[in-house]
């Protein structure tokens, strides 16, 4: 019986050496993993990360590039306005001349001949300056007997007119000014209504 507790002590440490074993294997083990995380990554997981960072720096730079041309087709289109309309504000300054001249040939007496050489004068150089105008795209407005639009002219009154359409243009009191399609300034006008 001795012999059998012995062997069954035995047996039992046995048992009990090969369960420290394996705690220790499986201790050995997830030291091991946990390292091999620690170190180095896979060739794998490497490959993953540089095709991340990849896809990435060509993203930044197809989104600089599309900033860059933004930015440089502004600066197109702000070189472009500001040749376009580097004459506004002097064409602003000369259309009161242009008026001026107008009403003089208008205030001129047609049949006296001491005033026609002054008329004539005034003529020419009317015509001159509205050619110079024409030259650098500046166009006059002058819509008498068109139907009245708000985007070139301004409506001073309104009168009752059996003759014409309603908001049809009967009187120019002052011509309008494009430039470069741009109004400068619209005409002022007066406009039909219906006979109320």
């Amino acid at each position: 019986m001795a012999e059998n507790d012995q062997k069954i002590s035995d047996i039992d440490e046995n048992e009990a050496q090969r369960a420290a074993d394996a705690e220790i294997n499986a201790s050995l083990e997830e030291s091991a993993q946990a390292a091999d995380g620690d170190s180095e990554p896979s060739l794998e997981d490497v490959i993953a990360q540089l095709q991340v960072d990849a896809a990435e720096a060509k993203d930044a730079s197809l989104r600089a590039q599309a900033d860059a041309q933004n930015v440089k087709r502004r600066a197109e289109q702000d070189v472009e306005k500001a040749r376009k309309f580097a004459l506004e504000q002097f064409s602003k300054e000369l259309l009161p001349v242009m008026d001026n001249l107008e009403r003089a040939l208008e205030a001129a007496p047609a049949n006296e001949e001491l005033v026609r050489p002054i008329a004539e004068g005034v003529e020419l150089t009317l015509k001159s300056f509205a050619d110079a105008m024409k030259k650098f795209k500046i166009e006059v407005v002058d819509p008498l007997g068109e139907p009245f639009d708000p985007q070139f002219h301004q409506a001073m009154s309104m009168v009752e007119n059996p003759e014409v359409e309603p908001n049809t243009v009967t009187l120019v009191m002052q011509k309008g000014y494009i430039l470069n399609d741009r109004l400068l300034r619209p005409a002022m006008v007066m406009v039909s209504k219906a006979p109320g």
